[in-house]
């Protein structure tokens, strides 16, 4: 019998981490052929997940440009999955969440008839603009895909409220499974600006990079950070600031002279789980350290005014704070005092996943594709 073969395909560091140990399930599984494809979307930041996970592509689009568009990004990837797919004739093509990439390659998928899985499936803020253009791709990726892993009871009753009843699987989330692979009590930073901290003082990461915080947003979050690390010097603020000119430019002028906030430069994939694993809590306008953080036991402040990741909220262990800078300050003093309300956030129960979700999609393709008797078990109602 001819082995599936199944092309998964990613262009940005987010989507790499929590691709990459998919890919490496479906190389266990003697009835798939796993094929990776990557557009490039993001490069260096791209590069250094594909070599903390040994995960070589099989191709390599490499589209990224200077000052790229979202125009751009989307007609160079499909012009270039186009010829993949001609040469290739996979038998499902894998996209991962609501990235540029992901919504030009459903697309281009949907023009060679060919079907897709959505990866990371039904999440959903409600506002068109916010996040932007990410809100609009995972609803139009929920258009165009044939099987949907939601990662959650709540993702997959946002599709069926959407009309999507058939293939909808759920499997918690394999940002989950990624941890497994990247923290370790022992290890040691390969970052120079990492390597002598003092993990004995309060470490709060922080994120902040989000297109929709440009302007008074992102000045508000920076104020507010300076504000609270000018009063708790006893604690450490690093900062891995994004490529981003605005985002550079904008933390040198209001955070570089802090003694206590320190910038560094965007992180690897290890260097950055093992940081939050040693953290004292996170503040982020992230998608995915709202997953990452509360698997492992870290308070959460989301810089953002909603979030399409509410499970967290609803469990305990993430808060939206907003973009004003006194609402951030007020939430950030209160877990910096620490006492029950930083306790109960930090023992919250992770709703994201056991860190099975890539052995759960991998079952449910087998299942998909008639090679399994019956889908993996999963988190809630399973729909066929």
């Amino acid at each position: 019998m001819n082995k599936i073969r199944i092309l998964s395909i990613f262009g940005t560091r987010p989507e790499a981490i929590k691709m990459c140990p998919l890919v490496l399930e479906l190389r266990k599984r003697e009835q798939i052929e796993p094929l990776v494809c990557v557009t490039g979307q993001h490069r260096e930041m791209l590069d250094q997940v594909l070599e903390a996970f040994a995960v070589r592509p099989d191709f390599d689009l490499d589209i990224m440009k200077q000052q790229q568009t979202l125009t751009d990004v989307t007609s160079r990837a499909m012009q270039g999955l186009e010829q993949v797919f001609a040469g290739q004739k996979p038998d499902m093509v894998l996209v991962h969440g609501d990235t540029t990439t992901a919504f030009a390659a459903a697309l281009a998928a949907f023009y060679a008839k060919l079907p897709v899985g959505h990866v990371e499936a039904g999440l959903r803020s409600f506002d068109k603009y916010s996040p932007y253009p990410e809100e609009m791709n995972r609803k139009l990726i929920s258009s165009l895909a044939d099987i949907h892993f939601a990662p959650t009871e709540a993702n997959a009753e946002n599709l069926r409220r959407e009309g999507v009843e058939k293939n909808v699987f759920i499997t918690g989330n394999t940002a989950i499974d990624a941890l497994k692979y990247t923290v370790d009590k022992e290890y040691s930073f390969t970052e120079p600006a990492l390597r002598d901290i003092d993990f004995s003082r309060k470490l709060v990461v922080l994120t902040a990079h989000r297109r929709e915080n440009y302007g008074a947003p992102m000045e508000n979050i920076m104020d507010a950070v300076r504000r609270v690390a000018r009063a708790h010097r006893d604690a450490l603020f690093v900062y891995p600031v994004h490529l981003s000119p605005y985002v550079q430019e904008t933390a040198r002028r209001l955070l570089g002279s802090e003694e206590n906030i320190r910038l560094v430069p965007p992180l690897g994939v290890i260097d950055m789980h093992n940081l939050m694993a040693r953290a004292y809590m996170v503040m982020t306008d992230s998608g995915g350290l709202q997953e990452e953080a509360p698997a492992l036991g870290k308070p959460v402040l989301v810089l953002r005014s909603e979030t399409e990741r509410p499970e967290a909220v609803a469990a305990g262990t993430v808060k939206v704070v907003g973009v004003t800078t006194a609402d951030i300050v007020q939430n950030a003093e209160l877990l910096l005092a620490g006492g029950e309300g930083y306790r109960a956030m930090a023992r919250a129960v992770n709703p994201y996943g056991d860190g099975e979700a890539c052995g759960r999609i991998a079952d449910d393709l087998l299942y998909y594709f008639g090679r399994s008797g019956s889908p993996a078990p999963d988190f809630g109602k399973t729909h066929k």
